[in-house]
Order: C-alpha cells, then sequence, then structure tokens
C-alpha cells in the first residue's frame, strides 16, 4: 500500500511542487502526530477539512470547499459489537478508505451508509471523489486519537495516474503491520472474500532448518491412536505434509477473537495419516511457508476427538492407514505449539515417509471417470474466464470467488473445463492467463448424463492447490534442434515451442507435388541454416513455386473461385487435427485424363491471378526478418512412409513391413522390387507448411500439417481462426470424381489460409510431434496450437 511505499518523510513531497519544512502541530487537530504544509506550497484540503472540524461546535461539518481526492486504498474487516449492543449482528463489514489530497494521504472510515457504494464496485481504488460531509470519531480508549469518517461522497471517472509518494498526515498510519480503524481486530480482510490471505501479517519467511533428534523422542501416528486418550504429554511428530486446506475465516461480531482462522494439514508417517488443524495466530504465521510436500517436526501440540461430520481426503496410497478417530491440534497457546521445517536433505530412507504421488489423469480419460471423483490434471491452459462472485448464504455478506478456466491437454479434442475457486492462493489465481502450463490438484468430477447436452466438468475441492510450471514443460525454439538431433529411430516426442505464424503454405497431394517438395525440402536440409542460406532458400522457393504454379497448380483464379461457390452447403464435412492423424485412411477420388487436360489448358488462364488465390501466406513480420535470421530449421517436408495408403490385400506383406521397424536380418524380397510410392495415397487434402518465427525474431522452423478427415461432425460451422481449422474446419468434398475434388480441397486451403492471416504477430503455443523415421529422416508436424483467449 501505499504507507508502505517508503520511509516516511519529514515533510509533505510532491513531484514538481516545492514545499517548505513543515509547520508545528496544531493542538486540538484529530489524528496525534500530524504533519503539517507550510505556507510556501499548496495547501492540505484534508488539514483544513481537519480544521474545521476542530472548530466545529459540531462533530460533523459540510466542507467550505469541495476538492476532488483520489481513492488509494478500500480495504475491509470485521467491526466488533460495540459494549452497548445487546443482541448480536450478522458480520458487519467496514471498509476504510485511503485518500490523497496531492499533499497528504488520510485513512478515513467509512460510514457504514455508503457500503453499497463498495459492493456495487462504484467506490473503488484509483478513481476521483468529492466528499462533501465529513465527521471525526474519537476512540475513547486513547489520547487524542481521532479518525475522520466520510459521510456523503460523490466518486467520479478513474484517474490516469495518482502519485502514491505523497505522505501520510497521520503518522500512525504508516504502521506496519497495518491496523483497522476501528475495533480490536488486528487486520485486514481481502476485499471480495474471506479464504485468501491479505496484508502484511501473512508471513512468509519460514526456513527448514537442521534439527538434532538426538533427544528427540518422536511417536508414531499409529501408536498416537492407540494411546493418545490416557496421554497429558505427546511425543513429537515427524510427518510429511499431503494435502494442505485453503484458510477458513470464522469471525464474528460478538467473538473477541483477534485472528480467527483455521486450516488443515493432512500428514502421514510410515503408519497412518492424520488431519491436523492449525488455529488463529499461527495461520498468519505458518499458513504461506507450508506447502505439500514438506516434512515437520510437531512438539507440544494437542489431540482431540476427531469432528465427525468432516470429510478427509483420500489417501493417494492405499497401502497408507486413514486415522479417523483423532485430530491434532497445533495453536499459539493452550499449548504454544513448536513447528520445525525438516531440510529434505535430512529426511533419512529409515524413516519411511510417504512419497508424494499425484492422481493425473488425461483429458480422454475424464468421459470414462464417476461422479465426485477425485483427480489432478495438468496442462496448457487455454481459455481463462473472469473473477465472479457467488454468495454463501442469502442475506449474508460473504462470497465464494471463483472462474472458469479451459486447461487442454493434448489428449481430446476438448478441454478440461475446471470451475476453479480460490484456494488461498491469490498470487496465482489473479495471475493466470492462457498459454501457460497449470497443474490443479485434488478436483472433483461433476457429470450429469441424463443431462442434455451432458453435464462434465471439474470443480475444486477444500484442498485443491493450484501451480503454474511454464518454465519447465515449455522449449526454447532455439533448443529445438538439440531435441531432434537426439532422437533415435522410429522416437517419438512431443514438445511445446512459442512462437509466431509467418508463413503457411499449401502442398496438394499430387505425386508430382509430393516429388517437388520433396527435393525442395531434401535440398533445403542438407543446406547450412544461416541467413545466407534462408536468402538462397527464399529465392529457391519463388521460383518452385512458381514453377508448380504452372505445373502442378492447374486452376485459375476464377474457375478456383467457382468451383469452390458452386459447392452445396448442406455437404459441408469437417477436418479434425488429432494426435494420429496421419494413420488414418481417407478416400481418394480418381482423375480422369480429361480432367487432367483441362486443368492443363486452364493453366495458361492462371498466371499472375495465382498469387492472390491465397495458396501461401507470408507476413509483413516474415518479410522484414526473414533474412536476418541466425537459424532456419526445415523440417516440413511429409515423406511417403508417413502418407497414409490404400490397402491391397495382395500386397499385404510389403506394407506391412513397410510399417513395421527395421527387421535385424535381411529377408530377399518377395518378386518384383516394390516401392511405397506405386501404391495409391488415401490422403486427398494434402498438407500444409508453416513457418513458427521465434518469438526473438532470430530462428524459425518449417513444421508440417497434416489435416485429417472426418466425414460427420457438426460441431461447427465456420472457419473462425487457424485455431478453429486445425480442430474442426469446414470443406465441401465431392460425390463426384475430377476437377472439383481439387478445387474443394484448394477451397478448404484458401479459407484456412485466410484465417491464419488473423493470427499475424499473434503469440501462439504450438505443440510439435517429433519423429525420426532414420536415415537422417526427421519429420516434425505442428499437432496444435493455442492462442490467448481471455473472457473479460
Amino acid at each position: 500500500m501505499s504507507g508502505e511505499s517508503g520511509q516516511p518523510q519529514a515533510g509533505p513531497s510532491h513531484a514538481g511542487l516545492d514545499f517548505p519544512n513543515p509547520e508545528r502541530n496544531r493542538a486540538g487537530v484529530p489524528g496525534g502526530v500530524i504533519r503539517r504544509a507550510g505556507s510556501r506550497g499548496r495547501r492540505s484540503w484534508i488539514q483544513k477539512v481537519l480544521e474545521q472540524i476542530t472548530d466545529s461546535p459540531l462533530q460533523w461539518v459540510t466542507p467550505s470547499e469541495v476538492v476532488p481526492v483520489a481513492v488509494l486504498a478500500v480495504q475491509r474487516y470485521l467491526l466488533e459489537d460495540e459494549p452497548r449492543d445487546t443482541i448480536p449482528k450478522p458480520p458487519l463489514y467496514c471498509y476504510d478508505v485511503t485518500i490523497s489530497d496531492g499533499v497528504y494521504q488520510e485513512k478515513c472510515y467509512l460510514d457504514p451508509s455508503l457500503n453499497f457504494l463498495v459492493y456495487k464496485n462504484i467506490l473503488k481504488v484509483g478513481i476521483e471523489m468529492k466528499i462533501s460531509r465529513v465527521s471525526c470519531l474519537y476512540n475513547e480508549r486513547r489520547l487524542g486519537q481521532g479518525i475522520l469518517c466520510i459521510d456523503n461522497v460523490h466518486c467520479g471517472e478513474t484517474l490516469e495516474a495518482i502519485s502514491l509518494e505523497t505522505p501520510f498526515r497521520n503518522s500512525a498510519h504508516e504502521e506496519v503491520p497495518e491496523r483497522p480503524l476501528r475495533g480490536g481486530k488486528s487486520h485486514y480482510l481481502p476485499l471480495w472474500n474471506n479464504e485468501d490471505p491479505y496484508g502484511d501479517i501473512w508471513l512468509t519467511n519460514k526456513q527448514p532448518e537442521e534439527h538434532n533428534f538426538n533427544n528427540t523422542k518422536i511417536i508414531s501416528l499409529s501408536h498416537l491412536e492407540m494411546t493418545w486418550a490416557n496421554r497429558r504429554n505427546f511425543p513429537a511428530l515427524l510427518v510429511r505434509i499431503l494435502h494442505k486446506s485453503k484458510l477458513r475465516y470464522y469471525g464474528k461480531p460478538d467473538k473477541k477473537m483477534i485472528e480467527p482462522y483455521q486450516t488443515f494439514l493432512e500428514v502421514a508417517d510410515s503408519s497412518g495419516t492424520v488431519s491436523v488443524i492449525m488455529w488463529n495466530a499461527l495461520c498468519p504465521e505458518w499458513y504461506k511457508s507450508l506447502r505439500v510436500g514438506l516434512v515437520l517436526l510437531l512438539q507440544d501440540y494437542s489431540v482431540k476427538k476427531s469432528y465427525p461430520f468432516r470429510m478427509q481426503p483420500l489417501p493417494v496410497d492405499p497401502q497408507i492407514k486413514l486415522i479417523s478417530t483423532m485430530e491434532i491440534c497445533l495453536n499459539l497457546r493452550d499449548p504454544p505449539t513448536n513447528i520445525i521445517i525438516i531440510p529434505e536433505k535430512q529426511v533419512k530412507p529409515e524413516w519411511r515417509l510417504p512419497k508424494l504421488n499425484h492422481r493425473f489423469i488425461t483429458r480422454s480419460e475424464l468421459d470414462d471417470m464417476p461422479k465426485n471423483h477425485i483427480c489432478d490434471v495438468i496442462g496448457i491452459l487455454v481459455f481463462v474466464g473472469r473473477v465472479q462472485r457467488s454468495k454463501k448464504k442469502e442475506n449474508r455478506e460473504d462470497f465464494w470467488s471463483y472462474r472458469w478456466i479451459h486447461i487442454a491437454d493434448g489428449t481430446s479434442e476438448q478441454p478440461f473445463i475446471v470451475e476453479l475457486f480460490s484456494t488461498s492462493q491469490p498470487e496465482i489465481f489473479e495471475n493466470i492467463y492462457p498459454m501457460t502450463y497449470f497443474v490443479c490438484t485434488q478436483l472433483k468430477v461433476v457429470r450429469n448424463d441424463t443431462q442434455v447436452p451432458k453435464l462434465l466438468y471439474l470443480t475444486t475441492t477444500n484442498e485443491s492447490r493450484v501451480f503454474i510450471t511454464v518454465e519447465s514443460l515449455l522449449t526454447a525454439i532455439s533448443e529445438v534442434r538439440k531435441e531432434i538431433e537426439d532422437l533415435q529411430y522410429r522416437e517419438q516426442k512431443r514438445i511445446a515451442i512459442q512462437g509466431i505464424i509467418t508463413v503457411i503454405k499449401y502442398i496438394p497431394h499430387t505425386s508430382a507435388t509430393e516429388s517437388d517438395s520433396a527435393s525442395e525440402t531434401l535440398r533445403n536440409a542438407n543446406q547450412p541454416s544461416t541467413s545466407q542460406a534462408a536468402r538462397r532458400e527464399n529465392q529457391s522457393q519463388e521460383r518452385d513455386t512458381n514453377k508448380r504454379r504452372q505445373d502442378d497448380d492447374p486452376m485459375s483464379s476464377q474457375c478456383f473461385q467457382t468451383g469452390y461457390t458452386s459447392l452445396s452447403p448442406t455437404k459441408k464435412k469437417r477436418i479434425l487435427q488429432g494426435p494420429y492423424a496421419k494413420l488414418v485412411p481417407m478416400p481418394q477420388p480418381e482423375t480422369s485424363a480429361q480432367t487432367k487436360g483441362q486443368e492443363s489448358a486452364s493453366t495458361s488462364t492462371a498466371g499472375k491471378a495465382k498469387r492472390t488465390i491465397g495458396d501461401r501466406w507470408e507476413s509483413q513480420l516474415w518479410r522484414e526478418k526473414k533474412f536476418g535470421l541466425i537459424d532456419h530449421l526445415h523440417y516440413s517436408h511429409v515423406y511417403p512412409e508417413s502418407i497414409p495408403r490404400k490397402f491391397i490385400f495382395e500386397k499385404r506383406k510389403f506394407l506391412t513391413e513397410q510399417f513395421n521397424s527395421q527387421p535385424a536380418k535381411y529377408t530377399p524380397p518377395e518378386g518384383r522390387p516394390q516401392n511405397l510410392e506405386d501404391f495409391k495415397s488415401a490422403l486427398s487434402l494434402g498438407h500444409f507448411e508453416v513457418t513458427i518465427l521465434g518469438l526473438n525474431h532470430e530462428i524459425a522452423i518449417d513444421v508440417a500439417f497434416l489435416p485429417m478427415y472426418c466425414p460427420e461432425d457438426l460441431r461447427t460451422s465456420q472457419i473462425d481462426t487457424l485455431l478453429t481449422c486445425m480442430n474442426y474446419s469446414c470443406v465441401y468434398p465431392q460425390d463426384e470424381p475430377g476437377n472439383d475434388t481439387l478445387a474443394g480441397s484448394r477451397a478448404l486451403a484458401s479459407d484456412i489460409i485466410k484465417a491464419a492471416s488473423r493470427l499475424d504477430r499473434v503469440h501462439i503455443v504450438g505443440i510439435l510431434d517429433i519423429c525420426n523415421l532414420g536415415n537422417n529422416k526427421v519429420e516434425v508436424y505442428l499437432h496444435r496450437i493455442y492462442s490467448p483467449t481471455n473472457n473479460s
């Protein structure tokens, strides 16, 4: 907060203004030790209002001059019942509002009648506000301590910038930790829920420390379960944290608890697992330092009978005994608990502490999971919804905070849909965004198969934890070459890279095109990957592209557009990109000699118009950066053994051999030697060559995108972005063979390439499948891409 932004100054400091040294405080001005602005600088409106209150016989005033002030903080807390209150009221949350007039800051109490302005997010930080009535509330237990109360305000627009350099008028407001103006509570609550740790009372400085166990008596959990009722003193426990719950705030106006918090730890040793309850002031001291997996030495704890209605999370290891008859209680007093974090390097194997295990499932497995099943998931965030709130109980002021997120793991076309409630980890919950790897633990399956459409999603539980791991799962584009070189024969690996799609080119699947593309890619693969080579390669590509346009691209612009628009919308089909797309057979219509003749005849009319049809798209960024690359990796070639072939029963032995691993012993071929390319391809749609430029614009990689034909898929009706195209794009296949099939394929290509242009300069995460086919042949396929998706 602003009061913590630096050391307190002796006088006001405001950028651009010259202020004198502070004058002597005026006696009787509420607020204790104060600072005064001198005559040479602009007078503080806050100071003038306080002086006006002091001179008034009433305890409230209407300021003689209403000057806009800036709102720097809105902080919430639970106000205890006043001594005169005889009937307990439901929780009453109060708000302290920190304002700045450009000379001083002042923390003020907001009259509860104005709380609705906070409820509606009208009174919020960063806005300009005019205060038309103020009053003074004195703390009768402290000498000379008065509180400025805001009784009537008009909230204005959001300010572009507010200086945080202005000091507090009342130096007491700068004290650390921050304290509320009223009541006996020692801390503020988060503004919108009660589950998150908020403020400077929450410590994070607890570190592991080595412990001498020579004089420490340890008792196992199973032994403690059998003997605790007959003991007064309990030996130490040596346990590992398996689960950690979110915080529970149980403060009430009529309860005189300073820090009414509670959290549960599920801990285990070799004999069992038990619940540990951490109470009150221990939570701010220890909660943020304790994490799942740590080993703890617990001393001076208490034991009580377990609460009968609480459901413990099941241990991941079924061999660990679940102890549900007792609970371990940790408290700052009665007795004062001693907690020590044991360094992992000091943990001995003979202690036989359980290891952390997870119940990770894939998205493809989720469809078979029963209702209420507990699982963990990991994947890349592809959608992050806005934070929402729901009341815990009607007619109360307590809310849950939650948001919807989508996590994709590449095993299914569908992502995990997760209802993510606050897990007392605001540093993560408030800072998640797409394109990051995300881990959620202890999620519960919610499903209803009788509902139409079927309901299936995951929701957090009391023990759920979330983690962000970008850094460990993404591969830098500069490391892709090494990943490729390390692969052995038929080894396949999936990696994720960040980059920008800069070029996408359609390669129709014909024998001539396949031969031309193969020779080009092989030539490029043997060239050094330098900027000079990139120049030669691009010049060569232009020549080869022009040649292909003349030899293999016979459709004129007019014929191409006519063929596309004449297709019936009722015959729409879909293209799906899946993990095994290149292995799925696809029908290949015959092309008649007459059609080929027509195509050749139309070549002469295509000419210059072909440059605008859209079989290739190149971004402006690529035109600017391609000659300055330090490395350009060429792996967009699709080799013959990766193209699905129509099965011929009589040739089954040869085909089987081609798709098996290389044999250890040579076997002479039967009959005339055969070539895999002699078998008709089942791939009618061709493929795409996609160039991904690294985020630093220094390295690029060419990869192949191989669509998969799917005859029936009604999930979408239009092509939106390249992202959609790669998942479920549209094509109009023909019932009759011939010219229209090529037109339909090129129509699909045109739509995908048009969609690609919408991703110009957009940062994406590309999931790449790398496979070493042997004999220096490597393929890199673009399995899927993800681009940022936020709901604001």
